[in-house]
């Protein structure tokens, strides 16, 4: 994350929602408020950055540019999506009234497609990348609901948890925390204590999705590009985890895994079958858990 300036990944990421929920016909996840929420000018100045090589060093044919966008920018965003929704739909309707913590937020326009009242939705981002996103809606004359709550936080300076119950969260109530597209920026001690600070406002039931990047691989030459890519922005990827490491977290922290996606079966799920080049990435898994046990976080 780049101080003083909104996340360029999260304008890319609600780009490429936008621009598969316009242009494809075979959807994996539909964002019909992306393009809205972007606006035409910033859809058209990041489809420019991404056809000027991100650096302004390439100038590349609206063919090839399309292709980037299909083989690095949009299979990650649109396969976690789809993932974290469908399961909170299910959380949702288990539970009754329930809490949605987003961490980093980016452009998710979830707040305002939302029609479940029984929702109450926590939206955690970067106060840079928050503050752009209010002016959006702003500018577009949003209602923000009542059951809509915009927390700024920087994760390196400010306690989650802190600033989360600061805002209103109430920890007796069921909560389902989505934290995607976080775990390529952060190292696992980093993402750990992120994890025990949802462990403690975790009331017994609540629910857990993320995705993360593994560590050690015989990857293809895409993965390392797409690295190479984010730094170009100044966003620096950490180098991701072993499922190992990810799987001793929870369940020190009283998190139980019950459903694990690894990149095969993002493949499968989501991807297979297609009549365009889209494709799972080879290093990048799902998981959802559940909170089943008590933890005293220090």
């Amino acid at each position: 994350m780049v101080n003083e300036r909104e996340s360029v990944t999260a304008k890319i990421c609600a780009f490429v929602r936008a621009w598969h929920s316009n242009r494809s016909r075979q959807k994996i996840y539909d964002d019909y408020l992306a393009y809205d929420m972007l606006g035409k000018e910033e859809y058209d100045s990041i489809y420019e950055l991404i056809s000027s090589g991100l650096d302004g060093s390439q100038k590349f044919s609206r063919e090839d540019t399309e292709q980037i966008i299909t083989e690095y920018f949009a299979p990650i965003p649109l396969s976690r999506i789809h993932f974290s929704e469908s399961r909170l739909a299910d959380f949702a309707r288990e539970n009754g009234n329930v809490q949605y913590v987003i961490c980093g937020a980016g452009s998710d326009t979830f707040s305002f497609r939302n029609d479940n009242d029984d929702i109450e939705i926590f939206e955690i981002d970067h106060p840079d990348t928050q503050r752009y996103k209010l002016e959006k809606i702003r500018e577009l004359e949003w209602n923000i609901r009542s059951n809509v709550h915009f927390v700024p936080v920087d994760f390196e300076k400010e306690r989650m948890c802190d600033k989360l119950l600061e805002a209103g969260f109430d920890p007796a109530k069921k909560t389902f925390f989505s934290i995607l597209g976080v775990t390529y920026y952060l190292t696992l001690d980093v993402f750990t204590d992120t994890l025990g600070q949802m462990a403690e406002l975790s009331a017994l039931g609540s629910g857990l999705v993320f995705d993360y990047p593994i560590k050690t691989g015989a990857f293809p030459r895409r993965v390392e590009r797409l690295e190479k890519m984010t730094e170009a922005l100044g966003e620096v990827m950490r180098g991701g985890y072993d499922y190992n490491e990810v799987s001793r977290a929870l369940y020190s922290l009283g998190f139980q895994i019950d459903a694990y996606m690894p990149p095969e079966k993002v493949q499968r799920e989501y991807f297979d079958g297609r009549q365009d080049d889209l494709k799972a990435f080879e290093n990048v898994s799902l998981i959802s858990a559940t909170y089943t046990a008590g933890y005293d976080y220090e």
